[in-house]
């Protein structure tokens, strides 16, 4: 456990998983995003890998010191160019001495979500923007590593979602259909990375998440204290799909491909809760 801080929560103890398997690790901005959670915690079960982030990104956050806690080279890469595509993926099997076992997609923006517009309002180019960065460059992603038989066989590729790929959420806009377009491509690329290399591709959709970019949402507290309340669990956090990440990284889910895993403590199969209730009754009772 050399070099990295990670704080293991409910007696999570790292059991060397990871051992002897190497990856790539997109989308880490700060110490709150899920892909920094999911290197650390990579790194403690024994994984190499290499650290991805768009240029812009990697100015604006702090991945350099996550490079030197988990000794992970930096290779950036704008997930959009199929170029730098091809230069993260043969520069990730140069440092790293192979072929690559594990990949995490945890790449999403939206500059319409960013300038607060309303789902009518749309700028289409933004929208186009959003679907590049947030959707297509997961195909882009495994059709790279296709084209360069980048992956191990029984190698694991996960992207994170959200539930809104499924159902209407206020103010998650356009991020709505490149969720649901995410999906739809592990499903289509599952099946052919399955039969071409035993490559398993799958989506962890995850509770609301206190990240730079969960945040950033219009209404987010409000909504985040809403799922907390409708689920049984209460939210999972940011270090609890992490270790999600990792169980779909090993060799303990080799059979499991082309799903979308609700990791949202029981929100997505919840009709309504007592605690709901509770708030919906006091505030009616509250009007009278």
């Amino acid at each position: 456990m050399t070099g990295c801080n990670y704080t293991f929560h409910h007696n999570t103890m790292p059991s060397n998983l990871l051992a002897g398997k190497v990856g790539i690790i997109s989308g880490a901005l700060n110490d709150q995003s899920i892909a920094w959670k999911v290197a650390q915690r990579a790194h403690a079960e024994g994984a190499r890998f290499v650290l991805t982030n768009a240029p812009l990104a990697m100015r604006m956050g702090e991945i350099n010191k996550l490079s030197e806690e988990c000794n992970a080279p930096i290779i950036p890469a704008d997930a959009t160019s199929t170029e730098e595509l091809e230069a993260l993926f043969s520069g990730a099997q140069e440092q790293l001495g192979g072929k690559i076992d594990f990949v995490l997609h945890s790449i999403g923006m939206s500059a319409n979500i960013r300038k607060k517009k309303h789902y009518g309002e749309l700028d289409y180019k933004f929208f186009q923007q959003t679907i590049d960065v947030s959707a297509m460059s997961f195909h882009k992603m495994m059709a790279v590593a296709e084209k360069q038989d980048a992956m191990n066989e029984w190698g694991s590729i996960v992207a994170l979602s959200y539930i809104a790929a499924q159902r209407a959420f206020l103010d998650y806009t356009d991020m709505t259909q490149a969720k649901a377009m995410l999906e739809s491509i592990a499903r289509s690329y599952g099946q052919r990375f399955g039969k071409l290399k035993k490559v398993r591709v799958n989506t962890v959709s995850q509770s609301p998440t206190k990240t730079t970019a969960g945040t950033g949402i219009t209404g987010f507290d409000a909504f985040y204290n809403f799922a907390d309340m409708m689920s049984p669990l209460g939210n999972a956090p940011a270090e609890a799909c992490a270790d999600y990440c990792i169980s779909l990284f090993s060799d303990l889910t080799r059979y499991v491909t082309m799903q979308n895993l609700m990791h949202d403590g029981g929100f997505s199969t919840t009709g309504i809760s007592a605690e709901i209730v509770d708030v919906m009754t006091k505030a009616a009772g509250a009007q009278e």
